[in-house]
């Protein structure tokens, strides 16, 4: 399938795309509102609330804004690398769980957005010095090649 098609498809089947798709298909985050669609050989995430969808989007929007000086991004920089991407909602969704939640095993996006709102009155005022850390903090987890000997532990 050729990518112009699989845009097409998509954005058919997929009319609600989860803001924080990265994340989930990572694994390094789950969320209950996700619906999970196969498209030709590859995945993608729909969210089945509007609403969730727009407190999701808010919260990119300002972990984006608030995580740029540690990842020395532009502010004219619209479109991101994947790895960087990856970084902002990863790091932003477990730096999020350690300062609201942290007892959860991993972060859960619906329930951390609405304990975020409960507990602050705003995702505005979300203690942000303390949830770039997590940004900063984060790691993608190491590739395994089968034909290379395990590195030291």
């Amino acid at each position: 399938m050729d990518e112009q098609s699989y845009r097409a498809v998509r954005g058919e089947i997929n009319r609600l795309p989860c803001v924080f798709e990265k994340a989930l298909l990572s694994r390094c985050a789950a969320c209950e509102l996700a619906a999970r669609h196969a498209i030709a050989e590859r995945e993608t995430i729909a969210c089945a609330s509007p609403l969730a969808r727009a407190n999701c989007g808010a919260l990119l929007g300002l972990l984006r804004r608030n995580s740029a000086f540690t990842l020395k991004l532009k502010e004219t920089q619209r479109i991101l690398p994947h790895a960087m991407t990856l970084r902002i909602q990863c790091g932003g969704l477990e730096g999020l769980r350690a300062a609201i939640d942290a007892e959860a095993a991993a972060p859960d996006v619906l329930r951390l957005v609405h304990r975020a709102i409960e507990q602050f009155g705003s995702l505005e005022a979300l203690p942000f010095s303390r949830i770039v850390q997590g940004v900063a903090a984060w790691k993608p987890r190491r590739r395994y090649h089968a034909d290379l000997p395990p590195g030291p532990p």
